[in-house]
């Protein structure tokens, strides 16, 4: 019979952080507030296991398309099909404009 193998399975290095960056992230990453719109990017956090996005999603950027709680919706294109993604703010990195 087929076994689950957890939903971090073949994550050992995409979830690694550098050397210098381990341990808990700032605080300011948890408080930080997006608005309905904006463009983010999905950086999962590993430190935090809350509102963690599944692993396929890591490095897509999308759009918020709203709040629930802590949680965000981010609306990403994954193969031409529509998806939306419930993250927290720890796992959200803003956009820069380019203009």
């Amino acid at each position: 019979m087929a076994r689950s193998h957890g939903e971090r399975l073949k994550t050992r290095h995409k979830f690694n952080k550098d050397l210098r960056a381990r341990g808990l992230s700032p605080v300011s990453k948890a408080v930080q507030e997006f608005e309905v719109g904006q463009k983010v990017h999905i950086d999962i956090d590993p430190s935090v296991h809350k509102g963690m996005p599944y692993r396929r999603f890591q490095g897509l950027t999308g759009e918020i398309l709203g709040q629930a709680g802590r949680a965000w919706f981010v609306g990403i294109s994954d193969g031409g099909k529509k998806k939306t993604v419930i993250a927290r703010s720890q796992h959200l990195k803003p956009q820069k404009n380019s203009a």
